[in-house]
C-alpha cells in the first residue's frame, strides 16, 4: 500500500519525536559531486557515512571537511557496498544517496516529516538532469526505495540493485531526488560500454546462452520502450540520444557475451 506525503498529517500518523537518520553515500573519485550531495542532507542527517572504494582525488578530504565519517571498503558491487554502509550505520533509519544525487528542498522537508511518522519505508521520486535541464518524460518520476528502517529492507543483486522489504506499507515522499548522472556525452558512452561489459560478464558467469536475435531484437525493443512507451520523443533530441544509448548498451551487452563464449575455444584477436 502506498501512502502519499500529504496523507500523513490527515491520517494522524505523526509522533512527537523524530527518529534519527543515517545517510549513506558511496564514492570513488566524486570530488565534483560530493559537496552538493552532503550539503543537501546535512540538516536532516544525524550521521553521514561516506563509503569510499579508493578515491585518488580530493573526495575523501572534501567529505571529511563537511563532517562526514569516511570509511574505506573495497568495491565488489553496488548492493554489497550499500549493505556494508548499512551495517556501519548507528541509526535504524537510513537514507541511501548516490554521490551524483541531490535532495531537493521539498524532498528534504518531506523526509523530515517522514521521520516523525511510524512508517518504516519511504519511496523517492527521482528525476535526471541531462544536457542543461531536467528531463520531463524519460528518466523522470523514477521510483526508488532509499529511505527505510535497516531492519526491514536489504539490498540484493549484482550490477543493478533490488531493494527487498518485508512490508508493503510504503510512504511516497513529496519532492524530487535530483540526479546529475553524466558529465558529458563522452562520459555517458564510456559508462555505457563499461556497464555493458560488466552485465555481459554476469550473464556469462550464469551461462546464459547467446542467440543471434539478441543482437537485433533486444536493442530494437529497448529503443522502442524508451522513445515511444516512455515518451522519450517528447524530450526531443535528448530523448532520442538516451533511447539510442539504451539500444547501444543492449547491443554491446550481447556482443560482449558472444565474444566471451568465442574466447573459450581460441584466441580470437590477433
Amino acid at each position: 500500500m502506498y501512502l502519499w506525503g500529504q496523507d500523513l498529517l490527515e491520517n494522524g500518523l505523526m509522533s512527537l519525536q523524530a527518529r534519527k537518520l543515517s545517510v549513506i553515500i558511496l564514492t570513488k573519485n566524486e570530488e565534483k559531486n560530493i559537496e552538493r550531495a552532503i550539503k543537501s542532507v546535512k540538516d536532516i542527517a544525524e550521521e553521514i557515512l561516506v563509503i569510499d572504494s579508493g578515491s585518488t582525488d580530493t573526495t575523501v578530504e572534501i567529505a571529511k571537511s563537511l563532517g562526514a565519517n569516511v570509511i574505506f571498503n573495497e568495491w565488489e558491487n553496488y548492493p554489497s557496498q550499500v549493505n556494508f554502509g548499512i551495517s556501519k550505520a548507528k541509526n535504524d533509519m537510513v537514507f541511501v544517496l548516490d554521490a551524483d544525487e541531490e535532495v531537493s528542498g521539498e524532498l528534504r522537508e518531506s523526509i523530515r516529516e517522514f521521520l516523525f511518522s511510524d512508517y518504516k519505508v519511504g519511496m523517492i521520486l527521482r528525476r535526471t538532469f541531462y544536457m542543461g535541464d531536467f528531463l520531463r518524460y524519460i528518466w523522470n518520476d523514477e521510483k526508488r526505495i532509499r529511505l527505510f528502517n535497516k531492519n526491514v529492507c536489504r539490498y540484493e543483486g549484482t550490477l543493478h540493485e533490488e531493494v527487498i522489504c518485508n512490508t508493503e506499507d510504503i510512504y511516497v515522499l513529496k519532492g524530487y531526488l535530483n540526479h546529475y548522472s553524466y558529465k558529458s556525452l563522452q562520459d555517458q558512452f564510456e559508462k555505457t560500454i563499461r556497464y555493458a561489459k560488466q552485465n555481459a560478464k554476469i550473464l556469462y558467469d550464469k551461462r546464459k546462452p547467446f542467440h543471434f536475435y539478441n543482437l537485433i531484437l533486444n536493442p530494437i525493443w529497448i529503443f522502442f520502450k524508451f522513445f515511444i512507451l516512455k515518451a522519450g520523443y517528447k524530450d526531443g533530441v535528448r530523448g532520442f540520444i538516451i533511447a539510442f544509448s539504451g539500444m547501444f548498451y543492449v547491443f554491446l551487452k550481447y556482443a560482449f557475451l558472444y565474444e566471451m563464449y568465442k574466447k573459450e575455444r581460441k584466441d580470437i584477436w590477433v
